[in-house]
């Protein structure tokens, strides 16, 4: 069993850039021992029979097909909402300096 001391809290809180008060310190330390005292159980389990689970509901596929559509609306008929065209290309102000 792995237990923390102060020091490692104070050392992990520091890593992750977490002021911690005192009390705070103590209170995250019995914390973190008791979820490794679990992990440190679940590691325990012997699980050579079993086969991994990486899909529980059943579904093989549930995507549509990708077929290619015609458009609902031309391009050039869309290029009248914007203000500046040119070429049947949408017109913009320089961007790069």
């Amino acid at each position: 069993m792995a237990d923390l001391s102060r020091e490692d809290i104070v050392k992990i809180a520091r890593l992750a850039r977490i002021s911690l008060s005192d009390d705070e310190i103590d209170r995250y330390a019995a914390e973190l021992v008791e979820i490794i005292r679990y992990v440190e159980q679940l590691q325990s389990i012997d699980v050579s029979g079993l086969k991994p689970t990486n899909q529980v509901t059943g579904l093989v596929n549930v995507m549509r097909q990708d077929v290619v559509q015609g458009y609902s609306y031309e391009p050039r008929d869309l290029l009248g909402n914007v203000p500046n065209v040119e070429d049947d290309h949408i017109k913009v102000r320089r961007m790069v300096g």
